[in-house]
């Protein structure tokens, strides 16, 4: 039987202590009259009707990793209980949507308050500079775990998610630029696919949340633009992991050099290129956006 890795049996051991820990293995969640799957349908959808009408159960099943069948069984028997109401969605007749009633609120309130207390009795034993401690391995711990449930894959660049991204990257440009920027600066499809290119989208949970390019621009040479992170998931390494991508297709086409350039108010790009193994060279192109050019030679390159 092969080994298995330290780190996966270290996350299984923590999953193991926390959940016991919190209860997760009961069938009444803290106390209350549903097991914890019923109990985490519920509080989303609580949370996503603060910032709208309804949730669509779509998104759901997206959101939560859920089977379809799992969640419809879930979503009736809450709404046989009087927690939740079904609904279509006003731009979507197609599209069921689902919102809690006044005694789901009141019910996601009563979870909130006995989680609460749950938690602080966990910390209790703990000094004030090990709770610190404990919140800074925490958040890593999430980031960490955030980063590594996203998704790069290639994409057409044509697509409605491909497209999307590079309409932010530019509406976001155009607003960090002193000079403005125009989108007609941007690749077109034909340039990042086939044998020309590559135009990769980051995803997590099914939502489009970044994007990078790579187009060859001579033999043996390509060229990485248009890396690209929402700001909802910054701060993780994606940037990072988009480039070390890139690097990897590149790598995979038989590229042993890949370029890049910035603008010189994009600081954290430059900082981030830097680390990453480029270096600066003179300007290999006219770019009117350009102020710094880099370099990388892949390994085997």
């Amino acid at each position: 039987m092969d080994s298995v890795p330290e780190d996966v049996t270290a996350l299984r051991r923590f999953n193991r202590y926390f959940t016991r820990r919190i209860g997760a293995l009961d069938d009444r969640y803290l106390g209350q009259d549903r097991p914890l799957g019923e109990a985490r349908l519920l509080f989303e959808i609580a949370e996503t009707a603060e910032r709208g009408p309804g949730v669509s159960l779509r998104d759901l099943r997206t959101r939560l990793g859920l089977d379809a069948g799992y969640l419809s069984r879930m979503v009736k028997a809450l709404e046989a209980q009087g927690m939740v109401r079904l609904g279509t969605h006003p731009d979507d007749s197609r599209m069921r949507t689902v919102e809690p009633t006044d005694a789901g609120r009141a019910e996601v309130a009563e979870q909130n308050r006995r989680a609460d207390v749950l938690v602080s009795g966990l910390l209790r034993g703990l000094a004030p500079e090990q709770r610190l401690r404990l919140t800074d391995a925490v958040a890593t711990a999430q980031r960490l775990l955030r980063l590594a449930a996203v998704t790069v894959v290639p994409v057409d660049a044509r697509t409605a998610d491909a497209r999307a991204c590079l309409d932010a990257y530019a509406a976001e440009l155009d607003a960090r630029f002193p000079e403005g920027f125009d989108p007609a600066d941007l690749v077109g499809p034909g340039e990042v696919s086939g044998g020309a290119g590559a135009f990769l989208v980051a995803y997590e949970e099914g939502r489009p949340v970044g994007c990078g390019a790579l187009r060859r621009t001579e033999p043996g040479v390509g060229e990485i633009k248009h890396v690209w992170v929402h700001a909802d998931a910054r701060r993780l390494g994606l940037a990072r992991r988009l480039l070390d991508a890139l690097e990897a297709e590149a790598a995979a086409r038989g590229l042993a050099v890949v370029r890049l350039d910035t603008h010189p108010a994009l600081t954290e790009a430059r900082t981030m290129y830097e680390r990453a193994g480029y270096t600066e060279i003179p300007a290999y192109s006219d770019h009117v956006y350009a102020g710094h050019w880099f370099e990388k030679r892949l390994p085997g390159g």
